[in-house]
């Protein structure tokens, strides 16, 4: 939970597929400013790569590098933004928007901010790490993730849970590089982007069960609205 929080419940995991999408579709747009030729733009590639493993439809796919290289004729505007503060219970939280509309973000983060804190730049972000996250599951059986990560040259790594992804950390600038290096070592990337990582997470047994359930909707109330790529909270786990 403390590198990336992701949404739980049935009624987020009901709309979950569309919601990835369509953040997908907007990293698509904003990589592909830099090319429409994956070949050349790493980035690309690597939100293709995420975009193919879960199946996003091969037009959506195309018409998103499209939009996004302007070979459509049709002007996109995404504008990067981060929102800082906390959850209830002093738990931080860095949230990372990609909008057309800061005007109509911003209150809308004021908002969802009401039951927790909303904080200026820099009051949160001081205690999260810029890092490289690249998701990877084994290829091959007997595939040693420590052994991986040290040869193909991340920071840290993170094992995966009951087989599940094992977390590759990596410097911001090598992101590409230990993505191309990984499957060499047994391991194919799942997703591969930058993020935040806490420095000092919060343990969740250190709160009640009623004090993790408030956290948990107030992320998930941040999580549900539409300019929202990513949440990120200090927890641990």
């Amino acid at each position: 939970m403390g590198a990336q929080w992701k949404a739980k419940g049935k009624e987020l995991a009901a709309n979950a597929k569309g919601k990835l999408f369509g953040r997908l579709a907007k990293d698509i747009m904003i990589a592909a400013r830099a090319g429409a030729d994956p070949a050349g733009n790493s980035r690309l590639r690597l939100v293709l790569e995420q975009a193919r493993k879960v199946s996003m439809p091969k037009e959506t796919l195309e018409r998103a590098i499209k939009k996004g290289a302007g070979l459509t004729g049709e002007a996109v505007h995404f504008e990067h933004v981060m929102y800082e503060g906390f959850a209830p219970h002093r738990v931080a939280v860095m949230v990372e928007c990609l909008t057309d509309n800061v005007n109509r973000t911003a209150p809308e983060m004021r908002v969802l901010f009401r039951k927790g804190q909303i904080g200026t730049s820099g009051s949160v972000s001081w205690d999260f790490d810029h890092v490289g996250m690249i998701e990877a599951e084994p290829a091959t059986a007997g595939a040693d993730a420590e052994v991986a990560a040290i040869e193909a040259g991340a920071q840290d790594f993170e094992p995966g849970e009951d087989g599940g992804p094992a977390l590759f950390l990596t410097d911001p600038t090598d992101l590409d590089l230990v993505s191309r290096a990984l499957p060499a070592h047994g391991f194919t990337v799942v997703s591969a982007k930058l993020g935040y990582k806490p420095k000092n997470p919060i343990d969740p047994a250190s709160l009640s069960a009623a004090d993790l359930e408030e956290v948990e909707a107030f992320l998930a109330a941040i999580d549900g609205n539409d300019d929202v790529q990513n949440v990120y909270v200090g927890l641990a786990g």
